[in-house]
């Protein structure tokens, strides 16, 4: 297998950054009729941008497919093929629920349907500069597949990402992404090397020297990838609360959150700003990820447990490698912004749909989302699962090193919810046109 990335036959989503601002949508599909879900895979393989041309045929929309094992099966895939993708992805998301932490509010018999379903068979994520180019290459779409019967719709979700690139919590959002060798693109952190691209693209050497599970045939696995959906909850008001609770004004409570986070609200990291917020550090994407954490091994400026340091621990020792859980992320808003200092819950629905990109379900997004985001062991402590969007209960706590004595901030609550999810296999374009032209 050669080395160098075959970037005309890997879908745009897999390794292009996506553009600010942007409105987006996800749109999950139903195959009722074989023949149908074959020939919409073949017409798919002709739309979707690849890596090498970015631009879509349809002028100022990026879009990607991915499949769910359901899908796979919907098609009419050969079992020997079925049997060859990873067991994460043939058991489901919502099966993996006792692995990712999605218990109680967030358990999948509480997820918003068809969220977890088998019903799910096609996730489309299409992009566009704005809502209204976005909603035209949707129409365009729509008048393709509402000629197909047996495709069917069942379920979409309108997101955005704003120019402050800000989510509900206030944060700005998308800073840290690795460099893939060989996609010409580079990573946020120039003090971390390009990662193998097998780490993200099946079919070729990953950072253990050897290559990632690959689905069989060749042409069905190589140059696709796995892809992680989940749709998030973000109880704003609760957060806001709790961060006012535990404050004695407004410069403690933005203190507060930026040593929840890791970073202050602008972006700005504690790394490089640790006493106070500079916005013009956390705009500037050449510095705003410019750090390690050689200098503070105890957290007195970025605490251990805090979100971006736990989720990506970087130059920190912890339990595992930290570049073979690497993953390439992507979340964008969905819902209406609460405006700022409104404490009172208005009821709406408002988080992020978060999305995955890597080779290893296991090893990377349930590996973080188990070890890392939920439990704490691997930082040396006990009980202190993320405080932005671990599932924290009553005896949670988050401890801050200072000096002369750390700080334990009680009463942490679940600030974010599960509404459901999906693992996909994104194809490559090849592996869609031979998806289209499956006869058996």
């Amino acid at each position: 297998m050669s080395d160098a990335l075959e970037l005309d036959d890997i879908q745009s989503g897999v390794v292009r950054p996506r553009p600010t601002p942007y409105a987006a949508a996800y749109v999950l599909f139903r195959i009722d009729d074989r023949a149908a879900g074959r020939a919409l895979m073949g017409r798919a393989a002709s739309l979707v941008a690849s890596a090498a041309r970015f631009a879509s045929p349809v002028a100022d929309v990026w879009a990607s497919i991915s499949l769910t094992f359901a899908g796979l099966k919907a098609l009419g895939v050969p079992k020997e093929s079925l049997d060859s993708f990873s067991p994460e992805f043939q058991s489901g998301m919502a099966a993996r629920a006792h692995v990712l932490g999605d218990d109680g509010e967030s358990a999948p018999e509480r997820w918003e349907r068809p969220l977890g379903t088998p019903d799910v068979h096609v996730v489309l994520t299409a992009i566009a500069p704005d809502a209204e180019r976005l909603e035209q290459s949707l129409e365009r779409a729509r008048a393709e597949y509402e000629h197909m019967p047996g495709i069917k719709a069942i379920w979409r979700q309108d997101c955005y990402t704003l120019p402050s690139e800000r989510e509900h919590f206030g944060y700005k959002d998308g800073i840290s992404h690795p460099a893939i060798e060989g996609s010409g693109i580079p990573g946020s952190n120039p003090h971390e090397p390009p990662l193998k691209a097998g780490e993200f693209v099946l079919g070729y050497r990953d950072e253990m020297g050897g290559f990632p599970p690959m689905p069989q045939p060749d042409v069905l696995g190589r140059n696709g990838t796995y892809v992680v959906f989940r749709k998030l909850h973000e109880r704003v008001t609760a957060f806001r609360q709790y961060l006012r609770d535990n404050s004695e004004n407004d410069e403690q409570e933005e203190s507060l959150a930026a040593k929840m986070m890791g970073r202050w609200r602008s972006g700005a990291p504690l790394a490089l700003a640790p006493d106070r917020d500079d916005p013009t550090l956390g705009s500037d994407a050449r510095r705003n990820n410019d750090f390690l954490y050689a200098d503070d091994p105890i957290g007195f400026k970025t605490p251990p447990c805090s979100h971006i340091r736990r989720t990506n621990p970087r130059d920190a020792k912890v339990a595992g490698f930290v570049r073979l859980h690497r993953m390439l992320r992507r979340g964008t808003a969905y819902g209406p912004p609460l405006s700022e200092g409104v404490l009172q819950d208005d009821g709406a629905d408002r988080g992020i749909v978060f999305a995955f990109v890597g080779s290893y379900l296991k090893r990377q997004f349930e590996f973080v989302q188990s070890e890392w985001v939920n439990d704490s062991l691997s930082f040396g402590v006990s009980g202190e699962p993320d405080p932005v969007c671990g599932p924290s209960g009553a005896n949670a706590v988050f401890t801050i090193p200072r000096r002369p004595v750390r700080r334990k901030v009680q009463g942490l609550s679940r600030f974010v919810i599960t509404r459901g999810g999906e693992y996909c296999f994104m194809p490559s374009l090849s592996a869609l046109r031979w998806l289209g032209a499956l006869t058996s």
